[in-house]
């Protein structure tokens, strides 16, 4: 062997050492604990100073810049949820790494901008989120239960929470990571509230499972419970530390906490700088005054919090979930998870941020940063609609599904998107046609020509119709999101999910159905066939010479959703209160992009797209 390779070798095996104890020096482990009324990180007193914000409604390439907003304001950790159904998308199919899709990368960026991370798994996790977090097909297994003593369900769940161990646990505290909490279910007490219709022993035996299970898998830093103060005697596990959501009495919080864990330390996990929203409703805001008194109330008091949300980001695709009320079968959620928060959904330092940062800085006891740079903002140059295919030209190259009765989007194994159903009559038949088995949203068809509409949110699910000796009936149905709270939860099917009755009678025989999840951009081809009033797909390309972020205007269009170089935008709707889309400058590029867009009414044939720099998120239709 001659010198020069022996050189070689002993820089190599140099080079392997320093990086063994880089990778030593960087996983240095540390202590995080509840004691003495107190957070103890690694023996020393904190305060908890949060703030939540998910991970896949924000874009990756934006993940530090919003955790630099955080650390800005004077926080020092950030909450997130995790979504069972945004990784399992399907029986066996998992995705931790790709996209947004990469939570360790997500937990790993926290820790180099300096915050702690507090998990929420769930399974069940609420957050104005499809389903709750739950993935769609468990609904196939008949023998399934969710968030109950189910042994099918609890299976799943166990399957879950071990693949998210797999991810996370080796970013725990005491593994060298910044996580320092981890939330048992979600709420828990309010649903045991909710479902008095099964006995709190099964109640409690699915909530300790759940604990059981997070401990089995390898969760080794302190657990907690998060519910309303007055759910606490459902919703407190003994043992652990009980949180509150919106609890803004403190003499009250140190009162509940104490019941279940005597001396605290007492935290608020929800505390709401603004609120949810539904398409069709007023765009909620909460002032800023009563956010700032309260803040200083809890720094004052010593109380910890976390933000929900501290930047709501977006519902990007077809993940939003929805609500339910006694004027509205179903309440959607709106596409923006802008929330009112103190960061906006495209990043803004608010004047409500602002305000709060300055009273932060009054009580930490550690540097506040400067505000980072906002991202640049565009508007892009008006893209004109060249292309476009009517949806029923496409459904000619659908092979259907064809069933005696109508089947539910589970049954044909779709979760999201749309669905056309289509029924030929022999005979003539007129009057009214009910399905009251919507889920949720459908425009009706008689030989090719729009006749009605039908929506569960209104509780519209009846109209006339006039079809003809050998007429078609097609019934095109969109799923608006699954309810992800309350005692409906179990209940999520979507499509078609009973018969459709003409004058009372079952209308059965040869339904074929036409799958459409719109997962993927769909594609138009160099044609122009919409039509007015029959749902089409549009395309456009546009040159980009700088890349920024801008808002798509969408208020001259009806319904429908918006894909920009392969991502999924989320969906728009004329009625509002949101009319505008987020487009993050981080999925254009310099030179060509294109834009589809899948509008369902069709009502006026559009020509172009345009892009404002405001969005406008407050402006409900007067022609609803």
């Amino acid at each position: 062997m001659n010198h020069v390779m022996l050189k070689k070798i002993f820089f190599i095996t140099l080079l392997a050492l320093a990086c063994t104890s880089a990778c030593f020096a960087a996983k240095k482990t540390h202590t995080f604990q509840i004691a003495d009324g107190q957070f103890l990180y690694d023996g020393k007193p904190i305060q908890i100073h949060c703030g939540e914000m998910h991970y896949c409604r924000v874009p990756k390439p934006y993940w530090r810049q919003r955790m630099k907003m955080m650390k800005s304001m004077g926080l020092n950790a950030v909450a997130t949820c995790i979504f069972w159904n945004y990784h399992n998308t399907a029986p066996g199919v998992w995705n931790f790494k790709t996209g947004n899709h990469d939570l360790a990368e997500y937990i790993r960026t926290a820790q180099e901008e300096g915050l702690f991370v507090i998990l929420r798994p769930g399974p069940y996790v609420c957050a104005e989120w499809e389903f709750g977090g739950y993935p769609w097909w468990l609904q196939n297994n008949k023998d399934l239960v969710v968030r109950c003593n189910n042994k099918p369900f609890l299976d799943s769940c166990k399957v879950y929470v071990n693949k998210l161990a797999e991810q996370l646990k080796d970013l725990q505290v005491t593994h060298g990571g910044p996580i320092i909490m981890v939330q048992v279910e979600n709420e828990f007490g309010s649903y045991m509230s909710q479902r008095t219709d099964i006995p709190r022993e099964q109640h409690r035996q699915y909530y300790l499972a759940i604990k059981k299970m997070l401990r089995d898998a390898g969760f080794d830093v302190p657990l907690f419970t998060s519910d309303g103060s007055w759910e606490f005697k459902n919703g407190a596990i003994e043992g652990l530390l009980p949180t509150a959501n919106g609890e803004n009495d403190i003499n009250n919080l140190k009162k509940c906490v104490d019941q279940y864990h005597h001396g605290g330390p007492y935290m608020v996990a929800e505390f709401y700088p603004g609120w949810l929203d539904h398409w069709g409703e007023p765009f909620i805001k909460v002032k800023a005054d009563q956010t700032l008194t309260q803040l200083e109330k809890y720094l004052k008091n010593n109380i910890n919090f976390s933000f929900y949300m501290i930047c709501g980001g977006t519902n990007f695709g077809l993940t939003s979930g929805a609500n339910y009320d006694g004027k509205h079968d179903i309440q959607p959620d709106i596409t923006s998870y802008d929330y009112d928060a103190p960061i906006s959904e495209a990043g803004w330092a608010t004047p409500k941020y602002m305000a709060l940062r300055e009273v932060m800085k009054k009580y930490v006891n550690y540097p506040v940063p400067d505000v980072p740079a906002q991202i640049p903002i565009i508007t892009l140059p008006e893209a004109k609609l060249k292309n476009s295919i009517c949806l029923f030209d496409l459904k000619k190259s659908l092979k259907p599904f064809v069933n005696d009765t109508p089947l539910t989007f589970e049954q044909l194994g779709q979760g999201s998107g749309y669905v056309i159903y289509s029924k030929r009559f022999t005979n003539p038949v007129s009057g009214k046609m009910a399905v009251k088995g919507l889920r949720d949203y459908a425009l009706v068809y008689v030989n090719g020509e729009k006749v009605g509409e039908l929506d569960r949110m209104t509780k519209q699910y009846e109209m006339n119709v006039n079809i003809p000796s050998n007429g078609q009936l097609d019934i095109l149905v969109e799923n608006m999101g699954r309810i992800n709270y309350g005692d409906e939860i179990p209940d999520n099917t979507k499509g078609i999910i009973s018969n459709v009755k003409i004058n009372d009678t079952e209308i059965t025989g040869d339904w074929e159905m036409y799958k459409l999840p719109m997962d993927k951009m769909p594609e138009t081809g160099n044609v122009s066939t919409a039509k007015n009033g029959l749902p089409a797909i549009y395309s456009a390309s546009f040159n980009l010479s700088k890349v920024g972020d801008t808002f798509l205007d969408m208020r001259k269009w009806g319904k429908g959703i918006v894909f920009i170089n392969g991502y999924n935008l989320g969906r728009y709707w004329k009625i509002g209160p949101q009319q505008t889309l987020y487009l993050p400058g981080c999925w254009l590029r310099k030179g060509m992009n294109k834009i589809v867009i899948f509008e369902q009414q069709n009502d006026n044939v559009p020509t172009v797209i345009n892009t404002v720099k405001q969005p406008i998120l407050d402006q409900l239709s007067n022609n609803q």
